[in-house]
């Protein structure tokens, strides 16, 4: 991004949070990773969702399904459950859903500054 003094605060504001979710946002970028969020979104945390049945919902191998729900795990947005040999995945969100919020009011902001 270069030299962030030549952003307006409002700008500089807005990189902030950008930087500071950047995981986030890599995480929601990916098309795969977004259907696993639409199909953990559809089951409760007691109940959960296997590997093998997220795989074959969206097509991919069980690796590639366990390396996205890795990335979605490891910045909180999914979580799982052990039942003997069985994993559950399920959807956390924990604090992305605040993360994305303080974007759009970043954003806000500096488009609000600009118009006055």
């Amino acid at each position: 991004m270069g030299n962030e003094s030549q952003y307006t605060e409002a700008q500089t504001a807005v990189l902030k949070e950008f930087k500071r979710d950047i995981g986030h946002l890599n995480a929601l970028s990916n098309a795969s990773r977004q259907q696993l969020i639409l199909i953990l979104g559809s089951v409760t945390a007691e109940h959960g969702i296997k590997v093998n049945d997220l795989a074959e919902r969206i097509g991919l191998s069980q690796p590639a399904t366990s390396h996205h729900l890795k990335i979605l795990k490891d910045i909180g947005m999914v979580d799982s459950r052990q039942v003997g040999n069985i994993v559950y995945y399920y959807l956390t969100l924990d604090d992305t859903v605040d993360r994305l919020e303080k974007i759009l009011t970043a954003l806000k902001r500096q488009m609000k500054e600009e118009k006055d």
